[in-house]
């Protein structure tokens, strides 16, 4: 049990890098293996993770083959943020014995369809999108779809604000484009993410224990703002391209870190490609706009697209509407059989003979 294995000054120590009640519930029922403590997972490495514990002693260790079988099992990983056992075996080397279940997880499929999980057991995603060729309502949408699935409090976060002389016509942008919803991020702030004030700004959801992520494309402002939130140059931060403000990786991995608040602060790489592992309801719900404006339309089979008597059409401004058409579209053609992936390929390639047809009849070729 973990009363048995921490003392009450490592349970308060522990509760500072994350721990609720929640999760004190589930290491309280794992099986605890001889000579473990319970430690967050701070970085994860090609055969190593990085790990935090009691009294802000960090180690490296390695996974434990019948953990890594177990996990391979369930198509699934360690993330950072998530909670273990681990303790040394008798030459000193540190072994993850065991996995907490997770409250939540934030999870994308890779480049061949593969379920991969980014982060774990987190309070709140700070969604940063920069003021500059960076801004992109489309990306927003979804990157609150991926928040949303999860169950994970939002908050939209516009940086460089110093760069930029229309601050406030754009945070009215990003208010518009989410005003009908009902589940929509918690706050939409403009920082600077180099001053004190952006910490101030986001005070709200610094609370000691509290996890945050930051999440956004690669040159946004992210290692920027966690250098901020945590008061110290922890990340590496790069230029961008001045024509599109396309930055460098500075961040090329995960990592936890801890802020003087209290707070844990997970900085991320950005994200080039966000393949959404959701399914229709999910997606539905994440636009509860559209799906609680649907039923005011003429027709109940409507497509909110050119149909009369759309009430979504009317309502929404042109940008959301689009965003949500092209996640369908999305979704659809990651949940087709194989057969129907190859009926519709034979389709496209009668078509394209049926084009050179045509085109030779007209030429005369």
């Amino acid at each position: 049990m973990l009363e048995a294995n921490s003392t009450t000054q490592d349970l308060t120590l522990l509760q500072t890098l994350g721990l609720n009640h929640s999760l004190r519930s589930h290491l309280a029922g794992l099986d605890w293996p001889a000579n473990t403590t319970a430690m967050r997972v701070v970085e994860v490495q090609r055969d190593r993770v990085q790990l935090l514990g009691a009294h802000q002693r960090a180690c490296s260790a390695r996974i434990a083959a019948e953990l890594q079988q177990a996990l391979r099992d369930e198509g699934q990983a360690l993330a950072v943020g998530d909670w273990v056992l681990a303790g040394p075996d008798a030459f000193g080397e540190h072994w993850v014995r065991a996995q907490a279940p997770r409250l939540n997880a934030l999870s994308r499929r890779n480049p061949e369809g593969l379920r991969q999980t980014l982060v774990a057991n987190v309070d709140t995603a700070l969604l940063v999108m920069g003021l500059d060729h960076d801004f992109n309502l489309a990306r927003l949408d979804r990157y609150l779809v991926l928040t949303h699935a999860a169950g994970i409090a939002s908050v939209v976060v516009l940086s460089k604000a110093d760069r930029c002389a229309q601050v406030v016509q754009r945070l009215a942008e990003v208010q518009a484009h989410l005003r009908a919803c009902r589940e929509g991020p918690q706050a939409v702030l403009a920082v600077n993410g180099t001053q004190a004030s952006a910490r101030e700004s986001l005070w709200p959801w610094l609370g000691a224990g509290q996890t945050l992520v930051l999440l956004g494309s690669s040159g946004a402002g992210k290692s920027t703002l966690t250098n901020s939130l945590c008061d110290a140059h922890l990340q590496g931060t790069g230029s961008v391209r001045e024509d599109d403000s396309r930055g460098r990786h500075t961040t090329s991995v995960r990592s936890l870190h801890r802020a003087p608040c209290g707070a844990c602060i997970i900085d991320t790489p950005g994200l080039r490609g966000l393949q959404l592992d959701v399914n229709r309801q999910e997606l539905d719900e994440a636009f509860d706009d559209i799906s609680g404006l649907a039923p005011q339309c003429r027709f109940r089979n409507c497509s909110h697209q050119d149909e009369p008597g759309c009430a979504v059409r009317d309502a929404l401004s042109a940008a959301r509407l689009k965003s949500y058409h092209k996640l369908q579209r999305e979704l659809g053609r990651e949940q087709r059989t194989p057969l129907q992936r190859q009926a519709q390929l034979s389709e496209w390639k009668s078509r394209s003979r049926e084009a050179r047809i045509r085109i030779k009849a007209k030429s005369g070729t």
